[in-house]
């Protein structure tokens, strides 16, 4: 009984605490991260920023009762979680939309509209979530670095961003839709040649 205590509480907390980790080993994290990174440099800060940007904006504007979670890569921006109403949702897309600088491609908005989700099934996703990068690791496609596949989940659906080729698109959405409690893939790859 225990060990489950402690299973809970370590996912708890890295949920609860999981931007204040990243402000403390962002720079070592961006450094390693842009190592196997196809994203420039450049693009992986921008990201960042975006996220950050639209977090305040988020914060500032929208009712309360929102929980949005704003994901960016190369531009492309998903957001998930939960919106109060229709309006929040378009309004948060909008928003992201508007984000001139650095400027936003494409908004992919997958807000549901509800209260927030219980920390109950904001943990499973991180448990999801981890069951599935693990999983990328299987992969045996020369030049596929499982670390390139930017997974999120919501409720129990994978979202799936990164720069890849299409056989690594495919093995990425097919292990993940092996993971035990995913309910759905959602494929949101920029492919390469």
């Amino acid at each position: 009984m225990m060990w489950w205590i402690r299973l809970a509480s370590a996912v708890l907390a890295m949920v609860l605490l999981g931007g204040c980790a990243a402000l403390f080993v962002g720079g070592t994290a961006m450094g390693v991260s842009v190592a196997h990174d196809r994203r420039t440099t450049g693009s992986v800060v921008d990201d960042q920023t975006i996220e950050l940007k639209l977090y305040d904006l988020f914060t500032r504007t929208l009712p309360p009762g929102n929980r949005i979670a704003t994901t960016s890569y190369n531009g492309a921006v998903l957001l998930t979680g939960e919106a109060v109403s229709a309006q929040a949702r378009q309004q948060a897309e909008q928003i992201a939309r508007d984000l001139k600088e650095p400027p936003v491609r494409l908004v992919y908005n997958e807000l549901v509209i509800g209260p927030p989700s219980s920390v109950s099934v904001q943990s499973n996703d991180a448990l999801l979530t981890t069951k599935v990068k693990s999983a990328l690791f299987q992969i045996r496609i020369p030049d596929f670095d499982p670390t390139r596949v930017k997974v999120v989940t919501e409720r129990g659906v994978v979202y799936l961003m990164g720069l890849v080729k299409p056989a690594e698109a495919d093995a990425s959405a097919n292990v993940a839709s092996r993971v035990g409690g995913v309910r759905q893939v959602v494929t949101l790859f920029e492919y390469i040649k």
